[in-house]
C-alpha cells in the first residue's frame, strides 16, 4: 500500500478555557460490514510529531491492509487555542472516510488525539454512505475502548546548565512536581514539562536559584508536515 499523503490540514481555534478533552490511553476496536474488515486505533498525543509517529506505525503495522486512513486534532501551540486539524482519506471516495473520522472528533470536542482506521477489504463495495457509516464507528468504538478524560495544556521546555547548577535545578522540579528527563553530557538538559499556567512560576524560580543561569528554551515547534 502506498504510504498516504495530506489532503487537508489547518489550524482552527480551540476553546477559550484551559481545560480539553482527549482519549485516557490508547486503545483499538474492529468489527466487520459485508465481508470487509474495519480496525479503529487511537492514541492520546500532545505535538504534530507525535501524532504523525503514531500514523506512521499504524501504516507499518497494518502495510498489508487496503486503506490506513488517519486523521488528528493536536495542539499547534502552548495555550491549547490553536488547533492542528489533518485527514486523509488514503485512497477512499474523497469525503468518505477521513472526514467521518474528523466529524467524530470534533463532535466530542476531542483534542491532542490521533486516529487510524485500517479496512481491508471484502469484496463487496460499501458506497459512500456505507463508508461513513463504517469509519464513524470504527472512530467511535476506540474512543470508547480508549476512555475520554479531561487535561490541561502542558509546555514542553529544556533548560541546558553546569554541573554546579544540576542539583539545583532538579530540585526546583521536583518541588513543583514537574515531569522531567535529565541528560548527562558536558553539561546537564533537563527537558521539562508543565501545565501552561505554572510555566512563569518555574521560570522564575530557576531562574532565581541559579542566578539566571538557567533559562528554559523553547522545544523545536511542530509544523503541518507536507509529506509523510
Amino acid at each position: 500500500m502506498a504510504r498516504v499523503t495530506p489532503s487537508s490540514c489547518g489550524c482552527k481555534m480551540g476553546p477559550d478555557d484551559d481545560s480539553f478533552l482527549t482519549v485516557e490511553t490508547d486503545a483499538s476496536a474492529q468489527f466487520t460490514v459485508q465481508g470487509s474488515e474495519f480496525i479503529g486505533s487511537v492514541e492520546p498525543v500532545e505535538t504534530v510529531a507525535a501524532a504523525e509517529r503514531f500514523c506512521d506505525r499504524m501504516c507499518v503495522q497494518y502495510s498489508d491492509a487496503t486503506h490506513n486512513v488517519p486523521a488528528y486534532r493536536v495542539h499547534a501551540d502552548d495555550t491549547g487555542q490553536f488547533l492542528r486539524e489533518y485527514q486523509n482519506d488514503d485512497g477512499e471516495p474523497s469525503g468518505s472516510a477521513g472526514k467521518p473520522i474528523m466529524n467524530v472528533l470534533d463532535g466530542q470536542s476531542l483534542e491532542n488525539v490521533a486516529v487510524v482506521v485500517t479496512r481491508y477489504y471484502g469484496g463487496t463495495k460499501l458506497g459512500v454512505g456505507g463508508l461513513v457509516r463504517a469509519y464513524s464507528q470504527a472512530t467511535t468504538m476506540a474512543i470508547e475502548a480508549a476512555g475520554v478524560t479531561e487535561r490541561v495544556p502542558h509546555a514542553h521546555r529544556s533548560i541546558t546548565v553546569d554541573y554546579d547548577d544540576s542539583g539545583v535545578v532538579r530540585t526546583v522540579l521536583e518541588s513543583e512536581g514537574v515531569a522531567f528527563d535529565a541528560d548527562y553530557d558536558e553539561r546537564v538538559t533537563f527537558s521539562i514539562r508543565v501545565p501552561t499556567d505554572e510555566l512563569a512560576s518555574v521560570a522564575d524560580r530557576l531562574q532565581s536559584a541559579t542566578s539566571g543561569r538557567a533559562t528554559l528554551e523553547r522545544s523545536q515547534s511542530d509544523d503541518c508536515r507536507t509529506d509523510r
